[in-house]
C-alpha cells in the first residue's frame, strides 16, 4: 500500500498538512507582518460580526414568542396627539374582538403608565414600581406561560375581583427570588395584592413593546373601569393559521365603519392599520441598520485591499524563494495554493480574535440602558452570527489572497519573481497593481466618510433643535402623595411640598407635572369656543397637568399672559395655558388671551397664557397643539417633581427625599434624574448609528492612510538606486521630496474623485435618514476632500522624508 501511495504521490490531506506546516513556519518567521495582518483582520471581521449580530437581533431573528409571525399590531389613526391618537377606547376593542373572523385572539394593554404606577410598602423602604395593565388574554395571545404560579383568572379581571399581580423575573429577583412568593401579598398603594405568578426571564416586555420603560409587574386591566377613560388601549392579535395580514386588513376595513354606524356615541371615527408585530417593532430601524451593515461591509473591503497590498509587498521580497521552489519542481498551482493557505490561516486567526472582540462589543451594547432600541437587551453572538463569521472569514481569506495569486498565475512568473527586488520593469507592474488598490481604498474610505459626515451633520442639527425648554440644571423625581381624589386636598399637599422644597439650599425653582416632555404623553380635544371647524380638522392637543412654578423649573418660556397660581382652584373659573401652535391653529390672527376653550372638561376654560412650543415625543417630528391645566382643576396621572438647581442630582436627592418623607413617610425610595437624560434617550437611536458609522469611517481612513504609506514607502525602497542617481546628478532633496509627495497626492486625488462620484449615489440612499441636511451637502464633501488629502499628505510625508536622506554613494554601491 505504501508503495502504491508513493507511486501516486502524496494525498490531498498530506499536501494540505505540508502547506499548513510551511505556512505556520513562514508566518512565525515574519512576526511583525503576521501580527499586523491578524489585528487588521480582527478589527474588520469583529466589526462585521458585531453589526451582523445587531441586524440579526433586530431585523432577522423572529420575535421571542411561539409562531411570532402570526402576531399582528393594530394601530388606530385618528389625528395628531401623541398616544391618544393611536389608541382605542375599550368599546372598540371589545367589538373587534367579538366580531372579527381573522384572529385567534385579540388582546390589549394600556400604554399610559401613570395610571399603573404604584407605591409598594411593607417590604423595606417604600418603592415606586411600574406595572402594565393588560387584558385577560394578553399572555395567552403571546404564548407566554409563567414559570411559577399561573396566569390571571377571569374573576380577577372584572370590577370588584380580587387584586392580583404577576411579577417580572427581574422584579422577583429584586425581591430576593423567594421560591414561595406565589400566594404572598404585596401592598400596592395601601392595598393588599396577591402574587399569582412569576414570568419567565426570557419575557422582556419593554424590549419588544416599549424600549426604555422599566416594568416590574403586570396587573389585570379592568375594562369596566377603563370604559369611560377615552382612548386608553393599544391592540394586537394572533392571526388564524392561513390568514395573512392583508386579509385581516381587508376585514378591518369593513368592520370599523360598521362599528361606527352602530355606535354614534363614540367620540372618534376609528380605523385600523395592520402590520406584523415584527414590522411594528423594528420596521422604522430597517433603513438605518441596512446603512450600518453597508458601512461595515465597506470596512471589510478596505481590509481586504489593505492586506492584498501587504501580501504583494511580501511576495516581492520572497521572489527568490518562489523561484527556487519552481526550479525544484513546484508547480504554479502549488505556489498559488500555498499563498491562499497563508491568507486563509491569517483570516482564520483574525476571525477567532474578531469573535472575541464582537462578544465584548455585543455584551456591552446589550447592557446599555441609555440606548433605546427594541430587542437590544437580547443582543448576543449566536449560531447565525458564528455561521456568518465562518462565511466572511473564508471570503476575506480568498479575497485578499487573490492579488498575489494573480501575480503567480502569469506566464513569465518565474522570470519575474527571479528578478523581483532588483529590476524595475516587473516591479513597476506590481506597483501599478498596488497603486490601483490604494486608489480603491481611498475611494471606499471617501464613501464611508461622506456618509458618516452627512449623518453627523444631521445629528448635530437634531441636537440644535429648539426644545422649547431648558434641560440643563433641571432634574426630576417621582413623588407620591395621597389626596383621596380631592382637588382641594391635592392643592394643599402640593403647595406645601413645593414650599418646603424651594426653601432648601441650592433650589432655584420647583414645580410638579404629571408628565414630562419626551417621556409619557396623552392628548385631549381642544376647541375655540364660537369657532366652526371642518369635519376633518385636527383638534387633539397634548395635555399636561402642572402646578405653579413648573414652567419656570423646566425653563419653558412664557410668551404672553401669566403662569398658574394657587388661586386657580377647584372653586374658581377653569383656566388653561396653550402653546404657540395651538394659539395659531385655534385663534389665527387673534390674541387668544382671555378667550374660551373647550375640550378639557364640562365647562370652557379661559386662556391665561401662551408658552413656547415644546418637543413632545421626539426632536425631529412636527409640533402640534399643547395645553397645560392646573393640578387643582384636573386630575393628574402621577407626579414628577422638577427642580432647577446647579447642584448635582446625587447631592439633591438625600435632602429633597428627606423633606418629602417628613410630609409623607410612604414616599418611595427614588433618585433625581437629570432632565437631559430624556433628551439623550430621545436621540439615542440616531446617536448609536452615527457613532458606529463614524467609528467605521475613522477605521477606513486609518486603513487607507496605512495603504498609502505602504505603497509610497515600498516605492521609495525600490527606487533607492534611481533616487541615488538623481541626487548624484544634482537633484535637490526638496525636489526629490516633492516628487514623492506629488505621487502620493495623485493617488489620493484619483481615489477621492472616484469616491466622490460613488458618494453622490450612496448619499441618495441615506437621504431618508438625514435631518435638515441635503445628500449633496457641499460642506460635507469639501470637508471629506480636505481631510483625505491632508491624511494622504501625512502618509506620504515620512517616505518622502526618508527619500531625501538617501546617500547617493551608498545607493550606487547597493547593486
Amino acid at each position: 500500500m505504501n508503495a502504491l501511495r508513493d507511486s501516486r504521490g502524496p494525498s490531498a490531506r498530506d499536501v494540505l498538512l505540508q502547506d499548513l506546516r510551511y505556512t505556520i513556519r513562514t508566518l512565525l518567521k515574519d512576526r511583525a507582518f503576521t501580527l499586523i495582518a491578524i489585528l487588521i483582520l480582527a478589527l474588520g471581521i469583529g466589526a462585521n460580526i458585531a453589526v451582523f449580530s445587531v441586524v440579526n437581533t433586530i431585523l432577522l431573528r423572529p420575535l421571542p414568542f411561539p409562531e411570532s409571525h402570526q402576531l399582528t399590531w393594530i394601530t388606530a389613526n385618528h389625528g395628531v396627539g401623541g398616544l391618544s391618537a393611536v389608541t382605542y377606547n375599550v368599546a372598540s376593542y371589545e367589538e373587534l374582538r367579538r366580531h372579527n373572523q381573522s384572529f385567534q385572539e385579540i388582546t390589549s394593554f394600556m400604554p399610559f403608565w401613570g395610571d399603573s404606577a404604584f407605591n409598594m410598602t411593607g417590604r423595606g423602604e417604600p418603592q415606586h414600581i411600574q406595572s402594565v395593565m393588560v387584558a385577560d388574554n394578553f399572555f395567552q395571545t403571546l404564548g407566554v406561560q409563567p414559570v411559577q404560579g399561573r396566569d390571571f383568572l377571569p374573576a380577577e379581571c372584572v370590577k370588584g375581583g380580587p387584586p392580583a399581580v404577576l411579577l417580572t423575573h427581574a422584579f422577583w429577583q429584586q425581591l430576593g427570588a423567594d421560591p414561595s412568593i406565589v400566594g404572598q401579598t404585596l401592598t400596592l398603594n395601601s392595598r393588599a395584592t396577591t402574587v399569582v405568578g412569576v414570568l419567565p426571564a426570557s419575557f422582556d416586555f419593554p424590549s419588544v413593546f416599549w424600549p426604555g420603560l422599566k416594568t416590574d409587574v403586570f396587573i389585570p386591566g379592568i375594562m369596566d373601569d377603563m370604559r369611560n377613560w377615552g382612548n386608553t388601549v393599544v391592540m394586537f392579535g394572533r392571526l388564524k393559521p392561513g390568514i395573512s395580514v392583508v386579509q385581516a386588513q381587508a376585514e378591518a376595513n369593513i368592520l370599523f365603519p360598521q362599528f361606527r354606524a352602530a355606535h354614534p356615541e363614540w367620540f372618534e371615527e376609528y380605523t385600523a392599520d395592520l402590520s406584523s408585530l415584527k414590522d411594528y417593532v423594528t420596521g422604522k430601524l430597517r433603513r438605518s441598520l441596512v446603512v450600518l451593515w453597508g458601512a461595515v461591509a465597506l470596512i471589510l473591503l478596505i481590509v481586504c485591499v489593505n492586506l492584498s497590498n501587504l501580501l504583494l509587498a511580501r511576495l516581492a521580497s520572497r521572489g527568490r524563494e518562489f523561484a527556487m521552489r519552481m526550479a525544484l519542481g513546484a508547480t504554479r498551482g502549488r505556489l498559488v495554493r500555498q499563498l491562499l493557505t497563508e491568507s486563509l490561516v491569517l483570516s482564520g486567526a483574525g476571525g477567532i480574535l474578531g469573535v472575541g472582540l464582537a462578544l465584548a462589543v455585543t455584551t456591552y451594547l446589550a447592557h446599555q440602558g441609555s440606548i433605546v432600541l427594541p430587542l437590544l437587551s437580547s443582543l448576543r453572538v449566536d449560531g447565525a452570527a458564528l455561521a456568518w463569521t465562518l462565511l466572511i472569514t473564508l471570503a476575506v481569506g480568498f479575497l485578499f489572497g487573490l492579488a498575489p495569486g494573480l501575480i503567480l498565475s502569469r506566464d513569465n512568473v518565474q522570470e519575474a519573481l527571479k528578478h523581483a527586488g532588483r529590476g524595475l520593469s516587473e516591479g513597476r507592474k506590481h506597483d501599478r497593481m498596488r497603486s490601483v488598490m490604494v486608489v480603491s481604498e481611498v475611494a471606499l474610505a471617501c464613501v464611508l466618510l461622506v456618509g458618516a459626515g452627512l449623518l453627523l451633520r444631521s445629528f448635530l442639527r437634531v441636537l440644535d433643535v429648539d426644545l422649547g425648554f431648558q434641560p440643563s440644571h433641571a432634574a426630576a423625581l417621582t413623588i407620591d402623595y395621597d389626596d383621596g381624589g380631592n382637588a382641594v386636598k391635592r392643592g394643599a399637599i402640593l403647595q406645601e411640598i413645593l414650599r418646603q422644597v424651594k426653601d432648601l439650599p441650592g433650589i432655584e425653582s420647583a414645580g410638579i407635572a404629571d408628565m414630562l416632555p419626551l417621556d409619557r404623553n396623552r392628548s385631549w380635544g381642544l376647541y375655540a369656543v364660537g369657532r366652526d371647524y371642518p369635519k376633518d380638522a385636527e383638534n387633539g392637543a397634548i395635555v399636561r397637568i402642572v402646578t405653579p412654578g413648573y414652567l419656570d423649573a423646566l425653563g419653558i418660556r412664557l410668551l404672553s399672559g401669566r403662569d398658574f397660581s394657587w388661586q386657580d382652584s377647584s372653586s374658581s373659573a377653569p383656566v388653561v395655558i396653550i402653546n404657540e401652535t395651538a394659539a395659531r391653529s385655534h385663534w389665527p390672527g387673534q390674541n387668544p388671551l382671555g378667550r374660551l376653550a373647550l375640550g378639557m372638561g364640562k365647562y370652557p376654560a379661559q386662556v391665561i397664557g401662551v408658552v413656547s412650543d415644546v418637543r413632545v415625543s421626539n426632536l425631529e417630528g412636527s409640533i402640534g397643539s399643547e395645553m397645560y391645566l392646573p393640578t387643582t382643576q384636573a386630575g393628574p396621572e402621577g407626579a414628577e417633581l422638577v427642580v432647577r438647581s446647579k447642584l448635582p442630582p446625587d447631592v439633591l436627592t438625600p435632602t429633597v427625599v428627606g423633606t418629602l418623607r417628613k410630609l409623607n413617610p410612604a414616599q418611595p425610595a427614588t433618585v433625581f434624574r437629570p432632565v437631559q437624560t430624556l433628551v439623550d434617550h430621545s436621540v439615542s437611536p440616531r446617536r448609536f448609528f452615527v457613532l458606529l458609522v463614524a467609528i467605521f469611517a475613522a477605521l477606513g481612513l486609518v486603513l487607507a492612510a496605512l495603504g498609502i504609506y505602504g505603497v509610497i514607502s515600498y516605492s521609495v525602497s525600490r527606487q533607492t538606486q534611481e533616487i541615488g542617481v538623481r541626487m548624484a546628478l544634482g537633484a535637490t532633496p526638496a525636489r526629490v521630496q516633492l516628487s514623492v509627495l506629488a505621487r502620493t497626492l495623485r493617488l489620493a486625488l484619483l481615489g477621492v474623485t472616484i469616491g466622490c462620484v460613488a458618494s453622490i449615489a450612496a448619499s441618495k440612499g441615506i437621504a431618508s435618514l438625514l435631518f435638515k441636511t441635503e445628500p449633496s451637502d457641499p460642506g460635507t464633501f469639501l470637508a471629506v476632500l480636505s481631510l483625505l488629502l491632508v491624511v494622504a499628505g501625512l502618509a506620504g510625508y515620512l517616505p518622502a522624508l526618508r527619500a531625501t536622506r538617501i546617500d547617493p554613494m551608498n545607493a550606487l554601491r547597493c547593486e
